[in-house]
């Protein structure tokens, strides 16, 4: 009976998943790495005149996309629950299921997912276009640590604005899903905020902006590494900036249902139960 060896010529199924599995296990290791060496810098501040600029460019600029995003999240949740709801004669419950939908899950995950494309990705190419142009190693060889430089104002951006960005996108959005609701759907002004009121716990706001710092902290890790692994060219730029928002993407999603999972557990054993609508 012939066995597998470790020098099957390449393009067998063996090896394939082998080298797949080598990639992926370099790839968490490197990604360890890089976020170890980010950890060791964050006791030293970044400079105002550092840190401002990097806030004012993920929390200020995007303030448009991420209105928008909540707007339509919370206009587009009550199109599509009305006609489930009004066949069980309960459509005066929409705004509770909309805006615990928005804070808990909707808000936080899409919110996240277009602050990858338009912050992670811009902080990748960034600092991508600057490791091709070698103002990285310029940095390196002036003294100054171009993780503590570069990467630690990136990381308290994402990791502090994205959280108060969702909260605001899910504030406008729960304001699109009213006006909807009450404009077009005919629900009652009333029944709409007392339901709502009734069902969005302050817990529910906490799990969400909670979601949002991990999902921040993941964006910014990402992107800042992907930026720093940057092979030269343009093609390189694009494809870091490319890489940053997939899997930025990648790990919101698994990070949505591993805290997702623990948040539910954590919420029995303080109170118990679960909340029916």
């Amino acid at each position: 009976m012939s066995t597998l060896m470790a020098d099957d010529p390449p393009g067998t199924f063996i090896h394939v998943i082998g080298q797949g599995a080598i990639r992926m296990v370099r790839a968490v290791g490197n990604l360890s790495l890089f976020t170890w060496r980010m950890t060791r810098q964050m006791y030293r501040l970044p400079r105002g005149q550092v840190l401002w600029p990097v806030m004012y460019d993920v929390g200020v600029l995007s303030l448009p996309v991420i209105m928008i995003t909540g707007l339509f999240i919370g206009m587009v949740l009550a199109v599509q629950t009305y006609d489930t709801l009004r066949v069980m004669h309960f459509e005066s419950r929409l705004g509770s299921v909309v805006n615990v939908s928005l804070v808990k899950e909707l808000g936080p995950v899409l919110a996240a997912t277009m602050l990858a494309g338009r912050v992670g990705s811009a902080i990748a190419a960034e600092i991508g276009t600057m490791r091709v142009t070698e103002q990285v190693d310029a940095l390196d060889a002036l003294g100054a640590d171009p993780i503590g430089y570069l990467v630690v104002p990136r990381f308290l951006a994402c990791f502090l604005l994205i959280p108060a960005l969702t909260l605001l996108a899910d504030g406008v959005g729960m304001l699109g899903g009213w006006a909807v609701s009450t404009k077009m759907l005919g629900v009652s002004d009333h029944f709409y905020w007392v339901y709502s009121d009734s069902f969005v716990t302050a817990y529910d706001v906490v799990t969400g902006a909670l979601k949002s710092l991990f999902f921040g902290a993941a964006i910014a890790v990402i992107a800042c590494h992907r930026g720093f692994h940057c092979r030269s060219g343009a093609e390189g730029v694009g494809r870091a900036a490319t890489e940053a928002f997939v899997y930025s993407f990648v790990a919101i999603l698994v990070l949505d249902f591993f805290l997702g999972v623990i948040l539910l557990k954590a919420y029995r054993l303080l109170f118990g139960g679960a909340i029916s609508l």
